[in-house]
């Protein structure tokens, strides 16, 4: 089996920022133990595994413990590198096969955009151990099927709080997003991503994660266009639009290095 490497930062311009991504160039479908093989190997968020497939590729995302059913930021990754490699494709949208459906990814003068589903979502009540792990007091909180979504006053306790990663894996929320309003008028509002329960102490960029942050903010802002920040440490920007059940995410994507695996 002939397979390419790369490591690409996507949902930024500059290197060494946003979130790195493996990205695995198959000629054709690979054992999944292997793959969980590999993306252990690779210890970052998401690896991405992409092969060829009937009008299009098939896409499977492993973080280092699991495989999960839709990741945006690895998606992004392989987009880059296939639009990269292949600079024809960047005519028509790239049709990714996966778990979560068919999703596309199409090229808009240097950045991609990809097309997710959105997420509906439903209120929830915070308990005081919910609340002790999270490390502040949420003002909204809601789900998604394995997404919690917690907001915050103000922006402030987004950028500086820490939540007790121990405290949070072991509560039954394996995906937990927090939020605010953003002060900085360049952005409509900021977040954080963790999910320790799934190999993940913070996540420095999530698209999937904006695709339950879109329909929120739209229901709070009454808007259906935004421009977000993960206030990770190495930070992302994402820009989002709402088109009836789906949810666009655009970003840049930085490739930062091949490589030919020799196994």
């Amino acid at each position: 089996m002939t397979s390419m490497l790369y490591q690409v930062d996507a949902f930024t311009a500059e290197p060494f920022k946003g979130n790195p991504a493996a990205v695995c160039l198959l000629d054709r479908q690979a054992k999944v133990t292997w793959m969980k093989d590999l993306a252990n190997e690779m210890n970052l968020s998401e690896t991405a595994f992409i092969s060829p497939a009937r009008n299009g590729w098939r896409l499977r995302w492993f973080t280092p413990k699991q495989e999960v059913d839709l990741c945006g930021h690895a998606t992004l990754a392989s987009a880059k590198v296939l639009f990269e490699r292949q600079p024809a494709l960047r005519d028509e949208p790239i049709l990714f096969k996966t778990r979560s459906g068919e999703l596309t990814a199409r090229w808009v003068d240097g950045d991609i955009e990809l097309d997710f589903p959105s997420m509906p979502f439903q209120r929830i009540s915070c308990e005081s151990n919910l609340i002790h792990a999270l490390g502040f007091t949420p003002v909204d909180a809601v789900f998604s099927g394995t997404y919690y979504l917690f907001q915050a006053e103000d922006e402030s306790i987004i950028r500086t709080v820490n939540p007790d990663i121990a405290a949070l894996e072991n509560l039954p929320i394996p995906e937990v997003i927090i939020t605010a309003r953003s002060q900085d008028p360049k952005f409509d509002f900021i977040s954080r991503f963790f999910a320790p329960r799934l190999g993940i102490p913070e996540d420095p960029v999530t698209g999937s994660a904006h695709c339950l942050l879109a329909p929120f903010w739209a229901e709070k802002l009454k808007k259906t266009e935004f421009t977000a920040f993960q206030a990770s440490q190495r930070g992302g920007i994402l820009h989002l639009r709402i088109a009836g059940e789906r949810v666009k995410i655009t970003g840049a994507a930085v490739i930062i290095f091949e490589a030919e695996l020799r196994l």
